[in-house]
């Protein structure tokens, strides 16, 4: 077993954690994503965050095993308000997975946390273990040659108001220049009801579509199709996602 995994205070932080899906709402991508889940007798979601997308497909009927995987405490700590669905508190190799689910899935860019080949290359070992014969992993990655952080220092700064009526604002700046895969950010959070700032400090990797297909086929998992939207336009250099579906080899 490795060491747990560094979180960032983004997701570690109950109180911040519970903003999450605030900031989040309307999110593009779970049309896409639940109807994989609702067609899969069983689904491990890796980085499932709040649960926000088993809690929904909870809701819309599914009756199979779900199971959510977050090394966050203060992201758990929201999910954790279905208990009909198993929450594990990790990272992919937290445990022994033995062909368990039909379906795994990585959504909210959570890919981007691996920040080196060794640690793409355990979590893809780790999900082959966990898929069924004939399951299917699906998972997004933010393309490099869009370059999607130079809009994010520029973009102006999102509130949302909590169910308690506090007012809280979050802003974004890049660590500039970006001069490889790695792009470091800060998210900064203030509100009038306190006292401080606060600040996560993040970094992510964006990492082309050539050298994700080449992690895959290292680690015995094959593409089955890739998209470059929600919608399923084919991925062009243009597309601003890397969206893969691939399977065991």
């Amino acid at each position: 077993m490795t060491a747990p995994p560094t979180v960032d205070d983004l997701f570690a932080d109950p109180e911040l954690a519970a903003l999450y899906d605030l900031y989040g709402e309307g999110r593009d991508d779970f049309d896409f994503y639940l109807e994989l889940v609702m067609s899969a007798r069983s689904v491990l979601d890796v980085g499932c965050g709040t649960g926000a997308l088993l809690h929904l497909a909870r809701l819309r009927g599914h009756c199979g095993r779900l199971c959510g995987l977050d090394p966050a405490v203060g992201m758990l700590e929201q999910a954790r308000k279905r208990t009909d669905i198993e929450w594990i508190l990790g990272d992919l190799t937290s445990r022994t997975w033995m062909s368990e689910f039909d379906l795994v899935v990585m959504t909210g860019h959570a890919f981007q946390v691996l920040l080196i080949d060794d640690d793409i290359r355990l979590a893809f070992a780790a999900v082959r273990s966990a898929l069924s014969r004939n399951g299917r992993f699906v998972f997004e990655t933010r393309n490099p040659k869009v370059r999607e952080w130079e809009r994010w220092t520029s973009a102006m700064p999102s509130e949302v108001t909590t169910s308690d009526g506090t007012l809280v604002r979050m802003s974004r700046a890049v660590k500039l220049p970006v001069q490889s895969e790695l792009v470091s950010f800060t998210h900064t959070f203030t509100s009038p009801s306190w006292t401080e700032a606060r600040v996560s400090q993040s970094t992510l990797r964006f990492l082309d579509e050539e050298k994700l297909s080449r992690l895959l086929s290292e680690c015995g998992l094959m593409i089955d199709a890739q998209f470059g939207d929600w919608l399923r336009h084919p991925f062009t250099v243009a597309s601003r996602e890397i969206i893969t579906i691939a399977r065991r080899g």
